[in-house]
């Protein structure tokens, strides 16, 4: 899987590709993630990439052709690029939009900044918009970094020997509870079925105990 990130701060990029998941699988050659700075395709001396909305208002909104110019030069190496707005209008991210992205060969992210991007963008560049919330924060760019994380762990390999068919939402229902050593502290005791060491015991907990925390924390799920 081939990410390209279409940004004015490729920097903050630095910490997803250099630890954690996504660092793992960069470093098995599973995926790559690669920052293009928008104002490298701007087209005066000041390297402006944004200018007034017409019709008046605040805030500015960034120009069509740098981004077009950006888009063009990374689909002469992937044709196919899947190009991928991140915006509050946008389809929601979740767990199924994750598996279903992470089965395309690269995708292309638009992080915007300040108003937004010109509409034509939006219109004839760009193939989805996706959302990670109900919520406006200041730019794309950390929206991408939890697209990012999100399919990248759907990707076989990346999260080594474990894999991510018992995640949260991966059958419309929530984590089973987790613990570890040690098995009494401050009184709190771990499931005795835990220390059983029955396994067929041990998967109906869990199983009983995902179904039990979605109906607590996230009924809607269970009507799906």
């Amino acid at each position: 899987m081939r990410f390209d990130v279409i940004t004015l701060f490729p920097e903050m990029f630095s910490a997803i590709k250099s630890e954690g998941v996504v660092a793992r699988g960069i470093k098995k050659s599973l995926l790559s993630i690669n920052t293009w700075q928008l104002r490298d395709f701007s087209n005066n001396k000041y390297k402006n990439v944004d200018d007034k909305p017409y019709g008046g208002g605040a805030g500015m909104v960034m120009q069509v052709k740098p981004i077009r110019d950006c888009i063009n030069k990374i689909k002469q190496k992937k044709p196919k690029t899947k190009v991928i707005y991140l915006s509050p209008q946008g389809k929601k991210l979740t767990h199924k939009l994750a598996k279903e992205l992470s089965e395309l060969d690269s995708i292309t992210l638009l992080c915007g900044r300040y108003e937004g991007v010109d509409e034509r963008i939006i219109e004839h560049d760009v193939d989805m918009e996706v959302s990670i919330g109900d919520y406006v924060i200041s730019g794309g760019e950390l929206a991408s970094m939890v697209l990012i994380d999100a399919v990248s762990r759907q990707i076989p390999g990346v999260l080594g020997n474990t894999d991510s068919l018992n995640d949260s939402f991966a059958n419309n229902l929530l984590d089973y509870p987790h613990y570890t050593r040690p098995d009494t502290i401050d009184n709190q005791k771990v499931p005795e079925v835990l220390l059983s060491g029955h396994q067929a015991n041990i998967d109906s907990w869990r199983s009983e105990q995902s179904i039990i925390k979605t109906r607590e924390k996230r009924k809607d799920l269970l009507q799906k």
